[in-house]
């Protein structure tokens, strides 16, 4: 068996890029520090040598919704602002390897909350999901359910896109609390979704709120965490910012017109908005992303809860038409590294030291099983996660041990093991990239090395061999 090196790689922004942007442990709104002073004030994380204390803690996931590798100053992007989120990352531990469960929005949701590989489940064979007939199953443990379970309260606030009504729903898969959309998109003013309706629920009932849909998300956010809470809580935040239509805070009469194509049928071309958006519109919806995350830190904070809350910030899948993701290839949709690599934040001010960066590769599934873990809660043994718990790499400073990150989508096959990627692309050819080496892929080694070619694929088909087929149809 050839040697597979564990040695990963930090700083993969490279062209000059910040490695990463401190700030102050205080208060979500102090001033973030000087690029170079916190470039130097990052360090290869450890985890603390004392055990800390408090009781069990609050969860805060929050997604954003087709957010690009680099598209955080503290991620490498040279035009976009994200003092809030890069002071998260200073406070806490910035992932460099970190990816999503899938390359589309739908099945990294399902990966996210069953902590198993979309392909275990029918509603996650769809990429992504479009239609009623699709979606989790309720009956399916999840990590609300589990988590609710062992004494947890429970809330969705954002986009579900894991089914519609009747027969889907996060109330009826564990969350107590739903406030968001069911559906993969809508118009930020009207509502109006991906299946031509109106798509804002509170529950399993519409709830009438025309203003632009992340400051909505965010005032209920607030509410939420700033609540005298009986129990430690788990808070789902799904953003759908930055994902198409692309509409800012002042673009109410772009998306009237959107609204009006939808209304007349054209729903798709209304939302995927191929007329419109710009670098920069898409630079104000991120800035406006990282203001709206910022308000709800600080929500946070003053609750109390800051100390004891673990809160961890990633995006669903890798950017779209105009994300910033220097130096990666591939974007959304695909398993290049453009298409499932992702910025990811943990801070836990109580257990976990700031101003950290890890190396090591984590995907969505990964976190399923850690949260599960630090809230004691048991996975269900009639569905064994696919998720590897990192909460003796964070707390005890145990070793992640050796294991593969698998992706499987319609047209690509992935499959990383250490520093080395098996790569399969639509027309059938298979690639080996060295990703310490070659973080872009474009030296093709597998002609170099085919025996470890043949192992890694043979370790993807092995996998593979364990999950349902796609539908012929």
């Amino acid at each position: 068996m050839p040697e597979i090196s564990r040695r990963t790689f930090g700083g993969l922004v490279g062209g000059g890029a910040v490695t990463a942007v401190a700030g102050t442990a205080g208060s979500a709104e102090a001033a973030p520090e000087s690029a170079s002073a916190s470039a130097s004030a990052e360090r290869p994380f450890r985890a603390r040598s004392s055990a800390g204390s408090g009781g069990r803690p609050n969860f805060l996931f929050i997604l954003g919704d087709d957010l690009g590798w680099a598209d955080l100053s503290s991620y490498g992007s040279p035009h976009i602002k994200t003092p809030n989120l890069d002071r998260l990352a200073a406070q806490g531990v910035r992932f460099t390897n970190a990816y999503s469960g899938s390359a589309t929005c739908s099945p990294t949701r399902f990966s996210l909350y069953t902590g198993r590989y979309p392909g275990r489940t029918q509603g996650g064979l769809a990429e992504p999901i479009g239609n009623k007939t699709q979606g989790l199953d309720p009956n399916h443990p999840t990590l609300a359910s589990l988590l609710k379970k062992a004494g947890y309260s429970t809330a969705l606030i954002g986009k579900w896109h894991c089914g519609w009504l009747p027969d889907y729903s996060p109330t009826k898969s564990g969350w107590d609390e739903f406030f968001g959309n069911f559906g993969g998109a809508l118009e930020y003013f009207s509502k109006l979704g991906q299946l031509g309706d109106y798509d804002l629920y509170e529950g399993d009932a519409e709830y009438k709120d025309l203003r632009y849909y992340t400051t909505v998300l965010t005032e209920r956010a607030v509410e939420y965490v700033s609540r005298n809470h009986d129990e430690p809580w788990l808070l789902n935040l799904n953003f759908t910012t930055p994902h198409w239509p692309w509409l800012g805070e002042d673009d109410e009469e772009t998306g009237a017109e959107i609204a009006a194509k939808i209304r007349a049928g054209q729903v798709l071309s209304g939302l995927l908005h191929n007329d419109g958006g710009s670098v920069e519109k898409y630079t104000e919806m991120v800035e406006n992303l990282d203001a709206s995350i910022g308000k709800v830190l600080t929500a946070l904070k003053r609750s109390g809860q800051e100390q004891n809350t673990v809160v961890v910030f990633a995006s669903d899948n890798g950017g779209e038409r105009f994300s910033y993701l220097w130096p990666l290839s591939g974007a959304k949709s695909e398993l290049l590294e453009g298409g499932i690599r992702v910025p990811t934040i943990l801070r836990w001010p109580a257990r976990v030291d700031g101003h950290q960066v890890s190396d090591e590769p984590v995907f969505s599934p990964d976190w399923t099983a850690t949260l599960l873990e630090l809230g004691g809660a048991r996975p269900a043994s009639t569905h064994p996660l696919d998720g590897h718990s990192f909460a003796g790499y964070l707390l005890r400073g145990e070793e992640v041990p050796e294991r593969d990150l698998f992706w499987r989508v319609r047209g690509n096959r992935a499959l990383r093991r250490g520093d080395w990627k098996y790569f399969q692309d639509s027309s059938g050819t298979d690639h080996l990239y060295n990703l310490a080496q070659d973080q872009r892929e474009q030296a093709d080694l597998a002609t170099d090395r085919p025996e470890l070619l043949t192992e890694l694929k043979a370790a993807w088909e092995k996998t593979a061999s364990g999950l349902l087929p796609y539908p012929t149809a």
